[in-house]
């Protein structure tokens, strides 16, 4: 049996390197795949202390987060595509869409 605490841990260390890479890369995607680091850390999370408390609640805050990542990424992506068409960079400092 694999303490709780392994796992909060493990879900420390990943949403860490995701706002690492928020916060020091410049590339969208990188930013883009971060998040999606973070979301899935904090999923990490939720199913940790559900299963110690023995509470369903939890799992379900993990799928109503699913539901949202995946509709980020759908739309993420789609503007990421956008972005690379009109201004051919995927560089956050190079791209300023308040200016043409």
């Amino acid at each position: 049996m694999v303490p709780a605490s392994y796992y909060l841990a493990l879900s420390a260390m990943l949403f860490c390197i995701g706002v690492a890479g928020f916060l020091i890369r410049r590339n969208i995607i990188t930013i883009f795949m971060s998040i999606e680091l973070m979301l899935n850390a904090v999923n990490l999370t939720f199913v940790t202390f559900s299963y110690q408390w023995h509470a369903l609640s939890g799992q379900i805050f993990v799928f109503f987060v699913m539901v949202v990542a995946a509709a980020e990424a759908a739309v993420g992506l789609a503007i990421i595509i956008a972005v690379f068409r009109t201004r051919e960079t995927l560089n956050v400092d190079q791209v300023n869409l308040l200016k043409l």
